[in-house]
């Protein structure tokens, strides 16, 4: 069985690579992805180190801290973005030594093997309605701030938070992007703590949610990075054919209203399903397969926004795997770029050589076809070795 399961996990390794064109290499130090883990059928962080070193993917992304994961990735390259649960927060902004004691035993064991660079302390925190939450973030940023600091990790770990688009009040024209009243109080020396760590700004973005709220009225090509005449910013006379990047422009917009033109803005997630239920409009394959292949393609560009064309735009892609136990509508179950077996969900060409992530310089049809069968075959021949 050891050898059937060792001669399986072999051929899915020699497949994956004809799932993706060569140019993905050229998005090689730019391309991130989110590794969530919210299911009961993942394969062993040990594959899924060799998974992503197949395809050049040299960022990830958890929302944990998941020692197994850290362990796996150990001298491979990859940097890592490792997360603190919004659970946490309070305890660790009225406790110093907690913070220390978490960065002692979740960060400091690793480096420099794995290369963690970031710590995410909570998740979309301003979208609650726990104030008590809200005003111990910060302090807890501080917190483990310093504790990386005291533990001589400063130069190589840097701290922020991810935050949903939805804590922008105005959003288009991206010029007059602004945060919500009702949060300055809270991200206004937010602000002020990455100007002074230089730390990146973090935002969740999803034009997927904003198509399907208003399938009618939002334009298909505009969400998918498709060609279509893009809408004026008149205060800029600057031109947006990409939501994602007006919502990027949005928040450097709100960032300068509150006096800071010296944060860097990061896409911590973006994506979109495969499938949806029935009311979740362009949930489909072909509608995913489009949006991360084009994404794919402007990061290997080195492609920046209408008002940072200099600054080529820093994206983590929502998700690795089809994540089974996450609830919510059926779209939350399915953003994955590959099934837990490692069969892809659909094919993408992540080079800059056309504009649809429908097409690429190979029959993306035929290697999905070809790679998904013989990762049914190694499951059977593996559970039928199992069940004899």
């Amino acid at each position: 069985m050891e050898l059937l399961v060792r001669a399986s996990s072999l051929l899915i390794g020699l497949l994956l690579p004809l799932l993706f064109s060569v140019d993905v290499v050229s998005a090689a130090q730019k391309f991130g992805i989110n590794y969530g883990q919210i299911a009961n059928n993942l394969p062993d962080p040990t594959q899924v180190a060799g998974l992503l070193q197949s395809l050049n993917v040299n960022k990830v992304k958890l929302y944990d801290a998941d020692p197994k994961v850290l362990t796996a990735f150990a001298n491979t390259g990859v940097e890592f973005i490792i997360a603190i649960g919004n659970e946490n927060l309070q305890s660790m902004a009225g406790n110093p030594g907690a913070a220390r004691q978490w960065v002692s035993q979740h960060v400091q064991p690793f480096i420099p093997a794995t290369r963690i660079t970031c710590i995410t302390v909570g998740n979309e925190v301003f979208s609650g309605n726990d104030t008590g939450m809200m005003a111990s973030l910060l302090p807890a940023m501080k917190a483990i701030y310093a504790a990386v600091g005291d533990l001589g990790l400063g130069g190589q770990v840097t701290v922020s938070s991810a935050h949903s688009v939805n804590v922008l009040a105005t959003s288009f024209p991206p010029s007059s992007g602004a945060f919500r009243e009702d949060l300055a109080q809270y991200i206004q020396p937010l602000l002020d703590f990455h100007g002074q760590t230089n730390s990146p700004f973090l935002i969740n973005a999803y034009p997927f949610f904003a198509y399907k709220a208003s399938p009618g009225s939002v334009s298909l090509p505009y969400v998918l990075f498709e060609p279509n005449p893009g809408v004026r910013d008149q205060n800029t006379n600057l031109t947006y054919d990409k939501m994602l990047y007006a919502q990027i422009d949005a928040v450097y917009a709100a960032m300068k209203a509150m006096g800071h033109t010296d944060i860097g803005v990061r896409i911590s997630e973006t994506g979109w399903p495969s499938k949806g239920d029935e009311d979740e409009a362009g949930a489909t394959v072909e509608n995913a397969a489009a949006y991360n292949g084009n994404l794919m393609q402007r990061i290997a560009m080195n492609q920046g926004t209408p008002l940072k064309p200099d600054v080529p735009i820093d994206v983590f892609v929502f998700a690795l795997f089809n994540e089974d136990m996450k609830p919510g509508p059926t779209s939350e179950r399915n953003y994955g770029l590959f099934y837990p077996n490692g069969s892809p969900v659909y094919a993408i060409n992540t080079g800059a050589g056309g504009t649809s992530g429908r097409t690429g310089p190979f029959d993306p049809y035929s290697a999905q076809t070809m790679f998904s069968s013989a990762s049914r075959l190694a499951v059977r021949t593996a559970s039928l070795t199992l069940y004899c």
